[in-house]
């Protein structure tokens, strides 16, 4: 098989979901297609959550989908910069739900809480808002945060919110 009906179909999948975001709208998100032609990478907005350091914050973010999805994910990149021990210094976001479909070879996440065919772009959304809420600093992709995060709260508190400063100037 040549992967075209797989292409096909992740193509359909994500013009559907992005139909429907554009319909419901979540207040906590926007996303949009980078290139009308290209439903394969979108333009994500995340709103910082409240009650978190990142509150006031409009994080911009790239999702882009692989040929073969939805059997593989995606992948999110911050565009704003964000300070925070689940994303790498280059912006990716490292969280469970992003990862293969396939056993860690670490050991430390369990496949259930890994990527599957069932997600959506609304399930990987609202993930990364909880993420954002509650750092994983067990696990972290940006070593210097979890550290601040652990060992200096008010000046992680300060990183992020020079972060949403940024953000809002950005816009």
């Amino acid at each position: 098989m040549d992967g075209r009906p797989k292409d096909r179909a992740g193509s359909l999948k994500l013009h559907k979901e992005l139909k429907e975001l554009s319909r419901n709208a979540n207040p906590a998100f926007s996303v949009g297609l980078v290139d009308s032609d290209n439903v394969f990478e979108w333009t994500i907005t995340l709103f910082g959550p409240t009650e978190t350091y990142y509150e006031g914050g409009m994080f911009k973010a790239v999702m882009k989908f692989p040929a073969n999805y939805p059997y593989e994910p995606p992948t999110l990149r911050f565009t704003s910069k964000v300070w925070h021990p689940n994303v790498y210094e280059d912006g990716r976001v490292c969280i469970s739900i992003l990862h293969s479909p396939n056993e860690d070879p670490m050991g430390y996440e369990d496949v259930s809480e890994r990527w599957s065919p069932a997600q959506s772009v609304e399930s990987i959304l609202v993930s990364v808002i909880a993420m954002l809420s509650s750092p994983n600093d067990e696990s972290p992709a940006n070593v210097d945060a979890a550290k601040m995060w652990r060992d200096d709260r008010a000046g992680y508190k300060r990183r992020v919110r020079r972060c949403v400063e940024q953000s809002m100037e950005d816009l």
